[in-house]
């Protein structure tokens, strides 16, 4: 069977070493199931409505904000801190003790006592201690140069120029955005029964959203403190068009490896919302739809501002790519019987930054086909061994859906390469190059590849009849990866076909995954450990929430820009 076959007219799902390849799940990009996408469909849909509750900030722009959202059934605050810090105290790695803006999510009230414990323990971040009712804990920086352009242009009644917010895309970017249980705040199983926010992660996105609306009323407080009856606000394109800013680094990849049941979830819901999309009698009647969100595809990949080499081909290949692919959609004959099917393997042969955005683009056309899976992307995390199953069963498991992992040879040195380990100072995860850097001693579990590779290798040596009970309790050493690798290789999807300690193996696939998942855009790699990406750009502003299309943000034009009524609009 070809491993490259794409989904078929019976809905079908793609071969999960086409998906779960890391080099595919680093080239994904925001679709309409992605969480950002969720979250503003159910502002729009439910009403959800948000004021600004309180605000003591200085003439400097120092203090603190809260902003109320009002649910159908619940109210919550946002509670956002403004420090002043020095330039080199402004860090995005995890090793920082102070930040611009710190913030927290709470569900219900926040009275004096409250707002003053909060004021205690929020800026701390980690060091410090906070109540229950806190849903999120998060910490942002600004992006200066972005920040004091617009600040000075508006004060002084202008407005900034585009471009140099193109560069950037936000004015504040986040650097942690905790939720589920840590530093004493609400563990996920108190939101489970939560109608606003029991999706896995919503509310840390609901904690980024209102934080984009912070940072523009921010910057408009301050331009008016600034230039007083001579400023101005920031053109609504504009607004619009900035959302927050991410760093990530290597923290978040071994949350893929250790919630394996999640990520096949995310990554089997998608695909079978594209399988029932691509299903569809074809119509042509969308393709003019296609046509405009691919070509909002390329004006966003050519806007894209990466200071990363590989990224910046990638993109240019991406252009290049779509657009031939709109070629083909131009230059379909009115007769032809072509389907989506068709459609999708004709973009086979160009690169996976461009299959990606196809599919994503494609997810589009049938908002009411993906909008139902929508809320299957929770599940049961348990892993666990079928009773009654022999070692002849578990090898079966192994040979269909780790191959990828036991034909790996772990006695070449380039495949056990690296070790990964959490640093003593602020338990960040880290790599270190085996048998050269400190730390080996200290090695994560996250080695799944190897720890099938040694459970296949023990499977052999063993009577194919005996029962699994009796060999794990021989060999307890391999219960965690057994019930592991029986739960996942039973899944759809299954695990990430990666072996993470190999030498050229790139944790960037690991974030890039995660991070599309979440819904972000504008992927920005500053090495192959960390990147840059915004979210929320181009999504909605508060006042006009909607559940439409915003896949790809792209710059407005000057023609736009230029419209009357907008520029200065009052907001």
């Amino acid at each position: 069977m070809d491993a490259h076959r794409s989904l078929k007219s019976n809905n079908t799902l793609r071969l999960p070493e086409v998906v779960m390849a890391p080099e595919r799940l680093g080239a994904m990009h925001q679709n309409r199931i992605s969480f950002v996408r969720y979250f503003i469909r159910q502002m729009a849909q439910k009403k959800w409505q948000v004021s600004q509750h309180d605000w003591q900030l200085s003439p400097e722009g120092y203090g603190h904000a809260i902003y109320r959202l009002e649910t159908q059934q619940h109210q919550y605050h946002l509670v956002v801190f403004c420090d002043e810090i020095s330039d080199e105290e402004r860090n995005d790695r995890v090793i920082a003790e102070k930040w611009d803006v710190t913030f927290a999510l709470i569900q219900g009230e926040v009275d004096t006592s409250l707002l003053e414990r909060l004021r205690a323990n929020v800026p701390l971040q980690e060091a410090g201690r906070n109540p229950n009712s806190a849903l999120v804990l998060a910490r942002a920086n600004k992006s200066v140069r972005v920040f004091e352009h617009l600040v000075s242009n508006l004060a002084e009644g202008n407005q900034p120029d585009p471009q140099q917010l193109a560069n950037v895309g936000y004015i504040l970017r986040t650097t942690a955005v905790y939720g589920n249980g840590k530093f004493g705040i609400a563990d996920f199983k108190l939101l489970e029964d939560n109608p606003d926010f029991h999706q896995s992660f919503s509310a840390q996105m609901c904690a980024v959203y209102l934080l984009r609306e912070f940072s523009l009323d921010w910057i408009h407080y301050l331009a008016k403190q600034r230039g007083g009856e001579k400023a101005t606000t920031l053109h609504r394109s504009l607004q619009r068009y900035l959302g927050v800013g991410n760093a990530t680094g290597l923290g978040m990849a071994p949350y893929l490896i250790n919630h394996p049941c999640i990520v096949d979830q995310w990554m089997t819901t998608r695909e079978q919302a594209l399988a029932e999309i691509l299903g569809q009698p074809f119509d042509r009647a969308k393709l003019p739809q296609l046509d405009h969100l691919l070509g909002q595809a390329v004006i966003h990949l050519n806007q894209v501002v990466t200071i990363d080499d590989h990224q910046r081909l990638l993109n240019k290949q991406a252009k290049e790519e779509l657009t031939t692919f709109r070629n083909v959609i131009a230059n379909l004959a009115p007769e032809s019987t072509t389907d989506w099917h068709a459609l999708v393997e004709h973009s086979q042969s160009s690169g996976l930054e461009a299959q990606e955005i196809i599919l994503s683009c494609l997810m589009e056309l049938y908002p009411d086909i993906a909008d139902s899976f929508q809320e299957k992307m929770n599940c049961d995390e348990t892993l666990a061994l079928t009773s009654g199953k022999k070692v002849k069963d578990l090898m079966l498991v192994l040979e269909s859906r780790y191959r990828w992992a036991i034909d790996t040879d772990f006695q070449l040195p380039e495949n056990s390469y690296w070790f990964w380990y959490r640093s003593q100072d602020k338990e960040e995860p880290r790599l270190g190059v085996r048998g050269e850097e400190a730390g080996e001693e200290r090695e994560l579990p996250l080695d799944i590849g190897r720890q099938v590779y040694r459970l296949y290798s023990a499977l052999l040596q063993s009577e194919p009849q005996q029962t699994l009970a009796e060999f794990l309790v021989l060999n307890p050493q391999y219960r965690g990866i057994a019930k592991r690798a029986w739960t996942l290789g039973n899944k759809v999807m299954g695990d990430i076909q990666m072996n993470v300690l190999h030498k050229g193996s790139l944790p960037m696939h690991l974030l890039r995954c995660k991070l599309a998942v979440f819904g972000a855009t504008k992927f920005d790699p500053r090495s192959d450990r960390w990147v840059q990406v915004t979210f929320f750009q181009g999504a909605p502003l508060l006042d006009e929430i909607h559940d439409g299309e915003w896949l790809f943000p792209i710059l407005p034009s000057s023609q736009e820009l230029s419209l009357p009524g907008l520029a200065g609009e009052a907001k």
